[in-house]
């Protein structure tokens, strides 16, 4: 990448993508080893702390306020660093308030830069390109988890797990990356003038609901797949790495080829391959008893997330330009009503019959499928759901008058 490439929007963007994932993928990976092995905790803690990670999700509409005072650039590089920090400091004290503490720091950081490089993204990518890059964003993402991950697994070969030099490293390259970008890369003026107010548009009913329903299932996947693996499977901690390893090179090979396959067949239909999909594997969940059939399920499972990028262009394609800043960190508050709630109450579930948890999570599945079949062919603004037509072109006779 020359000088010019690294002074590019497109730049700043494949930045703040790699550090948001070193940070982010490691806190991940071994938090569920940390917190069952140094921590003591169950599925019930477990749950309460997803659920208050969670917590700044939900108050991510409040982005477009602090909006009104810092730039979306600016904002966005100094949540990388809060990121970084949060993750930096995680395992200083092995107790449940202080993990409860770091948790939201880095949470606040992990979901306001989630919002805003979604944000960026809509706004600097064009239509045609958004699913290309979008994919590609994905991979910089897998190959990214590819290379920590892969230090962290071969660390762990030769070493007991040090959770806190981990923490620390990890977290002290997401600060160092965000330091950059605000010293190297232009600040770059908004290409469309942003509305700086909170509102909700009629016309975007439908990718409310369909965010909302896929913050819901995440949830399921997140908290209590990998918790499934660690507690029900003895998975060690490197076994966990290694997993985390093969979804990083399939997403990393397979995600721009879903964003290709995504502008190819459109929305709808990428998103009710998505959909039937899950339902499978939801299913499959509950009733597992092999660690073989766990580890194929999580794998398929993760690969599915990379056809969200088709929620996310259908609405860059029904949006107003202007709405697009204020809809994203609206968005990611919907997305995030269910996980504020769904981790702790499903982890009381847990202790009951996990498998009810994954029925749920199918469920889920069933909901946003039945949704995903009202979007258009060809999604525009004025024609955002198949319940909506277009008028008809005029006339030529029309025309002429």
């Amino acid at each position: 990448m020359n000088l010019l490439q690294l002074k590019s929007r497109k730049a700043l963007l494949f930045l703040l993508a790699i550090g948001n994932t070193i940070a982010f993928a490691t806190w991940q990976v071994l938090l569920n080893n940390f917190v069952v092995e140094q921590a003591a905790f169950t599925g019930e803690e477990i749950g309460i702390l997803q659920s208050l990670r969670e917590i700044p999700g939900f108050l991510a509409f409040t982005a477009i306020l602090v909006m009104i005072l810092v730039r979306q650039q600016t904002f966005a590089i100094l949540s990388l660093i809060t990121l970084g920090i949060g993750t930096a400091i995680t395992a200083i004290f092995p107790n449940a308030l202080w993990l409860y503490i770091t948790t939201v720091v880095m949470s606040i950081g992990f979901h306001y830069l989630e919002t805003l490089h979604n944000s960026l993204s809509l706004q600097w990518l064009s239509k045609d390109e958004a699913p290309r890059v979008l994919g590609e964003l994905l991979s910089v993402r897998a190959i990214s988890n590819l290379v920590v991950l892969g230090a962290i697994y071969l660390y762990l070969l030769f070493f007991a797990a040090n959770y806190f030099l981990i923490y620390m490293l990890a977290g002290g390259a997401a600060v160092a990356i965000g330091l950059f970008c605000w010293s190297a890369i232009p600040h770059f003026e908004d290409q469309v003038v942003q509305k700086k107010s909170l509102f909700l548009r009629r016309q975007y009913w439908l990718y409310y609901l369909l965010t909302f329903l896929a913050g819901a299932r995440r949830q399921i996947f997140v908290v209590f797949a990998g918790f499934l693996m660690v507690e029900k499977f003895g998975f060690p901690i490197e076994n966990v790495v290694l997993l985390t390893l093969v979804n990083a090179a399939l997403t990393f090979w397979l995600a721009p080829k879903i964003g290709a396959l995504i502008s190819f067949i459109g929305e709808r239909r990428a998103l009710t391959l998505e959909y039937v999909g899950l339902i499978i594997i939801f299913v499959s969940y509950a009733f597992v008893n092999t660690i073989e059939v766990a580890i194929a399920l999580y794998l398929l499972d993760h690969l599915f997330f990379a056809m969200a990028i088709a929620i996310k262009t259908y609405f860059q394609k029904i949006a107003d330009p202007r709405d697009i800043a204020a809809t994203s960190s609206i968005s990611f508050t919907i997305n995030h009503i269910a996980a504020v709630f769904l981790p702790a109450a499903l982890g009381f579930l847990w202790v009951i019959n996990h498998s009810a948890v994954f029925l749920v999570g199918a469920a889920i599945a069933c909901g946003s499928l039945i949704l995903t079949q009202l979007i258009p062919d060809r999604p525009q603004q004025g024609q955002e759901t198949r319940w909506i037509q277009l008028p008809p072109p005029p006339q030529a006779s029309q025309i002429s008058k």
